[in-house]
């Protein structure tokens, strides 16, 4: 760790120097753990009081472990209110403290559910860990060398902290209970989850061999499906996001944060987002923004493997890189200017920033209150689309918008070689979406949107029950997988202002499919999670209010 020496000598000590008052509570279906942290420094090092959520603590919150009876974990920290004020530095760590000890046994399961979805071949490990070592490496001597004149290094060694205060927590709580802590790998893993996406097939070495000029990576499933709705009279913008991936990530937690933050560059600290054990991003993304920003996004493959050329450690990686615009952005063109410093090339998306501050219900929505980012390794192209909002809507199926993107991605070749699926306009979910969301006219609607699947009805879905907009892969004839849309997140626009959504976990049942069952896939690991998923809507909401 970088910057404070205080903090840094922190790492080494607080599994040592952790004073516990521990306060019983009664038992009860919902377990809620509670705690406060503060920072001695005279002796450098951390108290942790569970049990309470003290608001003179330099940190404080509470985490309900509530995933198997509604389908998320609930997590909200408070940071930086208590006196005397603290150092930015120390108010990330102590978060990340926090979060690491409330939230560590999640952490161990994720990290044992995830590794064998990402790691198919051993042979990558040594590649990847010299790859992950050498980025943090690189990204810490910048902090170092350039936090006091440049904002940007600056945030980024409150996140780095954060993250050694996420490790250190998790190893204080594996030392409570008499286990081996997380390695600090497994940190970088977990947060690195959507560049590995990337990343892995890259160093993995017969993918090497074959890559040339003209190799192209075989077609996979894309990474979600978001819409973006505004009423025709202005009455109302709503916002949905699904998620795709592996059943085996439904190890969810929804997060409210709020740190103080004294630095005047940093426009929020405060958000909200859908979340996983040892994240310090969502991954999804669904942001909520204390600066009115809200954040969402769908991946973009690059199919163009020769563009994988530009990886290098010298970068931030894509999850640094979107917290950095979460923290530092006030409008949506800032944001993306954030964003596209440092391109790692690695977790390749579109990503939309809608501006609250820039929407006057029933009057007016200002220029710049879209702004649609898209990346690949080498380029990141950003424009505003607010045009598309006064016309009514924004759709997202990880296929690139801007021409560029779409061309040097290898979309158009795909096209030319697979057909319309890989049309922006004319692939399946485009065509969908593009029909019914004129029916879209408030949280019941979207969310109907979010996990609609027709797929045995549907023309446009030709009976596969993934080219619709909640995907389920396990109901594929011939090689069903564990895999899919598993979640969907909804909000408006007075519900963004306050920071609310409601969040479903889990594979959708709309139209009368099956729920998901783990029982006919007991080969892929799942520690921790449901058996089925038939969970509702929840609402999410920050309730600690500010000392």
């Amino acid at each position: 760790m970088m910057g404070n020496p205080s903090i840094r000598l922190c790492v080494l000590l607080c599994s040592m120097a952790v004073s516990v008052d521990v306060v019983r509570r009664p038992s009860n279906k919902v377990q809620t753990n509670q705690a406060t942290v503060y920072w001695d420094a005279a002796q450098k090092s951390v108290i942790l009081k569970e049990g309470v959520m003290a608001t003179d603590g330099a940190a404080y919150g509470y985490f309900s472990d509530t995933l198997l009876l509604s389908g998320w974990g609930v997590l909200e920290i408070k940071a930086g209110f208590g006196e005397p004020a603290q150092d930015d530095e120390i108010t990330f760590f102590l978060a990340g403290y926090l979060e690491g000890y409330l939230t560590a046994g999640q952490m161990f399961s994720h990290y044992t559910n995830m590794y064998p979805q990402l790691i198919k071949d051993e042979q990558v490990l040594i590649p990847l860990k010299y790859f992950m070592s050498k980025q943090d490496t690189w990204a810490r001597e910048q902090v170092t060398l350039r936090r006091n004149s440049d904002s940007l290094w600056n945030h980024l060694g409150l996140i780095l902290a954060q993250l050694d205060g996420l490790h250190a927590g998790a190893a204080e709580w594996a030392k409570s209970k008499h286990r081996e802590p997380l390695p600090l790998f497994a940190l970088q893993f977990l947060n690195g989850v959507g560049d590995l996406l990337d990343l892995v097939p890259a160093l993995t070495p017969r993918s090497n061999s074959s890559a040339g000029t003209a190799s192209f990576r075989r077609p996979g499933m894309g990474l979600c499906t978001a819409l973006i709705k505004m009423l025709p009279g202005y009455e109302n913008l709503l916002f949905g996001h699904s998620s795709w991936y592996t059943y085996a990530a439904t190890m969810r937690i929804y997060k409210h944060w709020d740190f103080r933050v004294s630095d005047a560059h940093v426009a929020t600290g405060q958000m909200s987002f859908s979340s996983y054990p040892g994240f310090l991003m969502s991954l999804d993304d669904f942001y909520l923004l204390g600066s009115g920003l809200v954040m969402t996004q769908t991946s973009i493959s690059v199919f163009n493997a020769s563009l994988f050329s530009w990886l290098s450690p010298h970068c931030l990686l894509a999850w640094q890189r979107v917290r950095l615009a979460n923290g530092l952005a006030h409008r949506g063109e800032e944001w993306a200017q954030v964003f596209s410093k440092y391109n790692s090339g690695t977790y390749n998306s579109q990503y939309m920033v809608v501006d609250l501050n820039k929407v006057s219900l029933r009057h007016s929505i200002r220029s710049g209150a879209l702004t649609v980012v898209e990346q690949i390794p080498g380029k990141v192209v950003h424009s505003d689309q607010t045009q598309a909002l006064r016309r009514g809507y924004w759709p997202s199926y990880n296929i690139p918008f801007h021409a560029e993107i779409y061309n040097l991605s290898g979309y158009a070749a795909m096209w030319k070689r697979y057909g319309e699926d890989f049309s922006y306009d004319l692939c399946p979910r485009a065509k969908i979406l593009r029909r019914d969301q004129a029916k879209v006219s408030d949280l019941g609607s979207i969310k109907h949107m979010m996990r609609y699947n027709n797929y045995k009805r549907d023309p446009y879905s030709k009976g596969h029950p993934c080219k619709t907009i909640c995907c389920r892969n396990d109901l594929r004839p011939r090689r069903p997988r564990p895999g899919g849309c598993y979640d969907t997140k909804v909000s408006d626009y007075q519900m963004a202002l306050q920071l609310s959504a409601e969040a479903i976990n889990g594979p959708t049942t709309q139209g009368g499919l099956r729920p998901f069952s783990w029982q006919s896939f007991n080969l892929t690991a799942h520690q921790g999670l449901p058996h089925t998923y038939a969970f509702p809507f929840v609402t999410m909401k920050p309730t600690l209010r500010r000392p």
